[in-house]
């Protein structure tokens, strides 16, 4: 095994079938802390996705970042074999995220599925026959948010945005940890998927200070539990932006907890555009927007808006 124990990308990679893992392990020492996506396709190269390119695989065991040629091709067996790995095992006790479209791994790692819905009375009941797996790489990088934690300090509430890949999820945990340890606030961090505090048996893998964690709950849901058991000062949670969440939202602002929390967007026009995130503004919980610099800056702060007044639903 070739790379660090502690190896983020190692530790994610490891769910791989046995094939695709021995073809990433010569190449940890160039890979392990700039991937971002591994990305498995039936019938198709193996592609690893960095910042600033996409890397395949060769059959010779090389490295390109040329779609075509002699590439190592994933087959049926090795989607089938990762996916068993990824969900130790117990597919079955893992069918409620299936039907999400991803399951949450050791470390807060994310295999998002695609593959074909079985259906019933209109609604994903499982998904079988899967085509592509795509394995996003969670990241810790402790101190991240120091400068914006010192901006949004005493902020009544603050937004995150960014597209995918801009770090949005990796800030929101620096946050946790330094509004939880340096202010000392009473934190409930609600973490739907499992990226933040990625909790495993009951202990969280990463460091989110002196949070008390929601693991697996609905968002609404947990927000309420949270206000009701836990009195949070601050409320901090990722990606906001369905319609359930706006009620949540207002039932922190009616009970004087601050949020904090992330949502797609790009810029401020996008965010104004999307109605569901148009009436997160309009509750009146975000005074900051902060927006972040895109994929090849992860983490990196672009904008900060401040004094947003409700727009018109």
């Amino acid at each position: 095994m070739y790379g660090s124990l502690n190896s983020r990308f190692l530790q994610a990679a490891g769910c791989l079938s046995p094939p695709l893992l021995s073809a990433l392990e010569k190449h940890i020492s160039v890979l392990e802390n700039k991937v971002q996506d591994i990305r498995l396709r039936a019938g198709k190269p193996l592609a690893v996705v960095c910042p600033d390119k996409t890397c395949f695989v060769t059959e010779s065991g090389g490295l390109t970042d040329m779609p075509n040629g002699d590439l190592l091709t994933v087959s049926r067996v090795d989607i089938d074999a990762t996916f068993q790995r990824i969900c130790e095992y117990s597919v079955y006790a893992r069918q409620r995220e299936i039907i999400g479209g991803f399951v949450t791994m050791k470390g807060g790692h994310r295999a998002g599925i695609c593959g074909t819905a079985v259906t019933s009375n209109g609604g994903i009941t499982n998904v079988r026959d899967l085509t592509s797996i795509n394995i996003r790489i969670a990241r810790e990088r402790l101190g991240c948010a120091e400068i914006l934690f010192r901006s949004i300090r005493n902020s009544p509430g603050a937004l995150i945005c960014g597209e995918p890949c801009s770090g949005k999820t990796t800030v929101l945990r620096d946050l946790a940890r330094l509004f939880s340890t340096v202010d000392c606030a009473n934190v409930s961090l609600i973490d739907e998927r499992g990226e933040l505090a990625a909790v495993y048996c009951g202990v969280p893998q990463n460091d989110v200070g002196l949070c008390d964690v929601f693991d697996g709950y609905p968002k609404a849901q947990a927000m309420e539990q949270a206000l009701r058991c836990m009195s949070p000062q601050l409320i901090i949670c990722d990606e906001l932006g369905g319609y359930d969440d706006v009620q949540a939202v207002r039932g922190c602002v009616n009970s004087g907890v601050r949020l904090i929390a992330t949502a797609h967007a790009k810029s401020m026009t996008e965010l104004k555009r999307r109605p569901a995130l148009r009436r997160l503004l309009n509750t009146g919980a975000f005074s900051d927007i902060v927006f972040l610099s895109g994929r090849s800056r992860a983490g990196e702060v672009s904008e900060l808006v401040r004094e947003v007044y409700p727009v018109a639903a």
